[in-house]
């Protein structure tokens, strides 16, 4: 029986990375589309993600939200892409896959929200600082192709996206090792194929409601 994989997103969310994760992974899957203030608040879909957030995935009836423990979820699920590390050699790959998830996440969120921790508080914000925050994820990708190891993984995927994501929107700074590493991440097919369905479901939305 073949695999039954479900993928719960919006095209302008966080969504985006699981996509692209899954044209890395190449197994087929049936996209559901959901709305903000509807679908994505509607019982059917809170028993699958109590949040009413997206992404999620369904896997053989297996339930699996939030984007880094699907990308990992993923690479797993699916060993034949060649995604993840060999068990022994995994350190670098959960270390950087959960800071981007954890600590970077935290800062550029705090940032945009208005709140930046001094001092005292930083000893208590398990991210200190944006600025430290970013200075360490500049240290995991400076100078290297991939964040974990010699070979591109689903740690690339996370990381990638939010560094990329970052740097489009002005929520993470231009760095140069920013940019030399997410550069060639969006010259990956799975990457232009990922951009190319939701760039054409934004522009499907905007054109059913162009106010």
């Amino acid at each position: 029986m073949a695999d039954e994989l479900i993928f719960y997103t919006n095209p302008t969310s966080r969504g985006q990375i699981v996509r692209w994760m899954l044209e890395e992974v190449g197994a087929p899957y049936e996209q559901r589309l959901l709305d903000y203030d509807t679908t994505m608040k509607a019982p059917a879909y809170l028993a699958v993600n109590p949040m009413g957030k997206v992404p999620a995935i369904v896997h053989n009836g297996h339930v699996v939200t939030e984007c880094a423990a699907i990308c990992a979820y993923l690479a797993d699920a699916f060993p034949d892409a060649n995604l993840a590390p060999a068990p022994a050699a995994r350190a670098d790959y959960y270390r950087w896959l959960f800071f981007t998830a954890g600590p970077v996440e935290q800062a550029i969120t705090s940032k945009h929200l208005g709140f930046e921790p001094n001092g005292e508080q930083q000893r208590s914000a398990g991210f200190g600082s944006l600025g430290a925050t970013l200075d360490a994820l500049e240290g995991a990708v400076a100078g290297k192709a991939f964040v974990a190891g010699d070979s591109f993984t689903a740690a690339d995927v996370y990381v990638g996206s939010q560094i990329d994501w970052g740097l489009q929107f002005g929520t993470i700074p231009f760095r140069p090792a920013f940019e030399a590493y997410a550069a060639p991440l969006r010259e990956r097919a799975a990457y232009k194929r990922a951009k190319e369905v939701d760039n054409g479901l934004i522009a499907e939305m905007q054109a059913a409601n162009p106010g």
